[in-house]
């Protein structure tokens, strides 16, 4: 039996500037807005739906709410009775609830899957917001002199970086300043709106301050409110529904996921002979490639990576192919990475200008790419895009997923 093809049918993404708990809302008034727009940006009624998955990380921690995958059924009684769970991978939440998702299509248990990314990050002050994430690494067995865990972590692969292959970190610095640059253009953007002077990308301590270790403030991405939704739906579904043909829509072309020891020490000790740092890394880029039928990244048009801090899109570009291991600074300085350039990374903002909510960030990185391949993206949108990949991880790139779209 072939596995059935799946097609993105439609989505939504919230405004990822905006603070629900001020706006006197919680995270089943923020899922009850994603599931309605959702499905109507796919143009799909609620009682189509066979299955929900909901990629949601830290609930229970910045809202004290568990249980998430019954809330979309809980917002909309016409969900009552259609199966939901949630799926927790970190800041890759989002993609696994993805692949559960295809899953079901491809095994033919289900035609028409409703997915849903949400995190609430705001509910309390932003020391106490950074430390909520902690969990994601080894608890008790790393980063125990850590102030902030995970700039804390991510300064420790920029090091490493430095190190093996020497770093600059004016090339950090530029890929945040592209990445914001690039969210200007992006209405949900969480940073479309903020001014920033020349000296924020700098090693000025005033305006970009240290936060952990090597990084600075502009090297990190902020807390975020938000959600993302899609609908998926098998080629048994598109049979069925002839009109549907006639709506724009892209495929999942491809997928990669890989999962490793939590401990950002073993990782590093597994690549110490040279190379590539996160060989996992690559492998999950390389199952998406091949289950793709492409031959190398110049077989993509655009990329949606990972950016929670800017060494986490450096490492990247040179675990994609773009450059040889270590120099992912020559696509920097070429501007490879811009929109127009040989390919252009994160158009829509990525996680540094757009927002990191981390349970939807995997669902709104398929989502650029849907708009992209459907010509829907606006003013970020990449000419004549045909192919966009993904590249989504939690922890220190512990459990990784990468999709193309198509």
């Amino acid at each position: 039996m072939t596995p059935s093809q799946v097609w993105i049918a439609g989505g939504y993404q919230s405004d990822f500037s905006r603070n629900i708990t001020r706006e006197g809302l919680d995270i089943g008034d923020l899922t009850a807005e994603v599931v309605t727009h959702t499905l109507d940006d796919a143009g799909i009624g609620a009682g189509d739906i066979d299955v929900v998955h909901v990629g949601n990380a830290f609930g229970q921690l910045y809202t004290g709410q568990g249980h998430l995958g019954a809330m979309p059924a809980s917002m909309m009684p016409e969900l009552w009775h259609v199966p939901a769970t949630r799926h927790e991978g970190a800041c890759a939440s989002g993609s696994l609830a993805i692949l559960a998702a295809m899953a079901d299509l491809e095994s033919g248990r289900y035609d028409c899957a409703l997915v849903v990314g949400v995190e609430l990050e705001k509910t309390v002050p932003g020391d106490i917001g950074t430390n909520y994430m902690s969990p994601a690494a080894w608890v008790g067995r790393e980063g125990q002199d850590a102030k902030y865990m995970w700039p804390y972590m991510f300064g420790r692969i920029a090091d490493e970086y430095t190190e093996r292959y020497g770093l600059d970190p004016a090339h950090l610095w530029r890929i945040s300043e592209l990445n914001i640059t690039n969210a200007s253009r992006n209405p949900n953007a969480q940073t479309r709106t903020r001014s920033y002077p020349p000296e924020a990308f700098s090693a000025d301590d005033t305006a970009n301050p240290i936060v952990e270790g090597s990084l600075r403030k502009i090297d990190c991405g902020p807390l975020t409110d938000g959600a993302a939704g899609l609908v998926l739906v098998s080629d048994r579904y598109v049979e069925r529904n002839p009109a549907f043909g006639s709506r724009p829509r892209s495929r999942i072309l491809g997928w990669g996921h890989r999962t490793v020891g939590l401990s950002l020490d073993d990782k590093l000790a597994r690549s110490s002979e040279g190379g590539l740092m996160f060989p996992h890394l690559r492998a999950t880029i390389d199952d998406a490639f091949g289950r793709a039928g492409l031959g190398n990244v110049d077989d993509v048009d655009l990329i949606e990576t990972h950016d929670c801090f800017s060494i986490s899109e450096y490492l990247a570009v040179d675990h994609f192919g773009l450059t040889p291991p270590g120099e992912s600074w020559r696509a920097v300085e070429s501007a490879d990475l811009e929109i127009g350039g040989r390919m252009p990374m994160n158009p829509s903002g990525g996680l540094l200008g757009g927002g990191h909510p981390v349970g939807a960030t995997g669902v709104r990185m398929a989502l650029d790419c849907h708009r992209q391949i459907t010509g829907t993206a606006g003013g970020y949108q990449v000419e004549g895009a045909r192919r966009a990949a993904t590249l989504n991880f939690g922890g220190s790139t512990t459990t990784t997923v990468s999709l193309v779209i198509g």
